[in-house]
């Protein structure tokens, strides 16, 4: 048995009758015969009794896969019964007797394909007016607005007027050729065929000589041509102007680590060695470097540090011992302000 099928598909549907399960959907395939027949088994045995869509499939070479789904409600259980009609004699019977809703279901497949169903109550036109001819969602439809107006889009090489040459020209789906259908059927002159590669060649006579083979190095004629005569000339102006100016010395070669001129002159002078119980100078501040190429040559503090003063010499701010300190004037007291020091309140 195939899903949820109580019984095998043959025994509900009859003996040319295939299932499928995909998605969640069974699908069933009985011949044109069945079909409403498979729809009653459906309703009644499988109680698939909730009508959802009825419509059709233009397949070339096979014909019309007209399609219905119907739906069992308790539980949710989905049957897509399909069967094949052939193009040139579309007719089914109507399944308006089994579920009423696929009327219009059918009469919308109707004018869209073509199909017949028979035993249908009225096959009215439903979505396309009355005097609409043809069927719109066959695949061997015309469009016939394409014939009279032009398809939308950049034109083609040649339709406009830049003088290229025109390839051949696509038509889209459902385009026809507009000699051979249409208001201008056999007035226009047939499309110019294309000519094969190399017959132009062929018709001015002569084989193509063979080409010259060389290297990308040595590039084309015009330009092997241009670069040797740039090269000549500028050979005899490098000969002339190294006639005319002097010698050059040599340049002198020197290490990393000894640094470039400025660095080096700005260097300080290696300390000598001071006799014994002599005091040692101060250190002298090392010279700022003239170049700023390399600063870290010379690195100095930030903040400098305050100088020690000498033993014997006094301390900065305080007063020498055996000296007396200067009197501080005594402050003015004002009567009118109460005895306070002062201007008046």
């Amino acid at each position: 048995m195939t899903g949820w099928l109580p019984s095998p598909v043959e025994e509900l549907f009859g003996p040319e009758a295939t299932a499928e399960e995909s998605y969640d959907v069974l699908t069933v395939d009985v011949p044109a015969a069945a079909w409403t027949t498979a729809l009653e088994t459906a309703r009644t045995t499988l109680s698939c009794t909730y009508f959802d869509w009825l419509s059709a499939v233009d397949e070339p070479g096979t014909g019309f896969l007209v399609s219905a789904h119907v739906v069992a409600l308790a539980p949710v259980r989905r049957l897509l019964v399909r069967t094949t009609v052939p193009h040139e004699a579309p007719v089914l019977a109507s399944a308006v007797d089994v579920y009423a809703g696929a009327a219009w279901h059918e009469r919308e497949t109707h004018e869209m394909f073509g199909v017949t169903f028979e035993g249908h109550p009225g096959l009215v036109p439903l979505l396309l007016p009355e005097n609409f001819e043809g069927h719109p969602l066959r695949k061997d439809f015309v469009l016939a607005a394409r014939v009279a107006k032009a398809w939308p889009g950049a034109k083609e090489p040649g339709e406009s007027e830049h003088g290229g040459p025109k390839r051949r020209q696509m038509l889209p789906p459902g385009v026809p050729d507009p000699n051979e259908w249409g208001p201008l059927k056999g007035q226009l002159p047939p499309a110019p065929s294309r000519p094969a590669r190399g017959a132009g060649r062929a018709a001015a006579g002569g084989e193509r000589p063979a080409r010259r083979t060389r290297t990308a190095g040595e590039g084309s004629a015009s330009q092997a041509g241009a670069a040797g005569a740039a090269g000549a000339a500028e050979a005899a102006e490098a000969g002339a102007a190294e006639s005319a100016a002097p010698a050059r010395p040599a340049r002198r070669s020197r290490s990393v680590s000894q640094g470039s001129a400025s660095q080096r002159a700005a260097a300080a002078p290696e300390p000598t060695p001071a006799p014994e119980g002599a005091a040692e100078p101060e250190a002298a501040q090392p010279p700022a470097p003239s170049g700023s190429d390399a600063p870290w040559h010379h690195a100095r503090p930030t903040f400098d540090e305050a100088k020690q003063p000498e033993p014997g010499q006094p301390e900065p701010g305080r007063p020498e011992p055996g000296r007396p300190e200067p009197e501080q004037p005594e402050p003015i007291q004002n009567p009118d302000n109460g005895g306070r020091t002062g201007g008046t309140e």
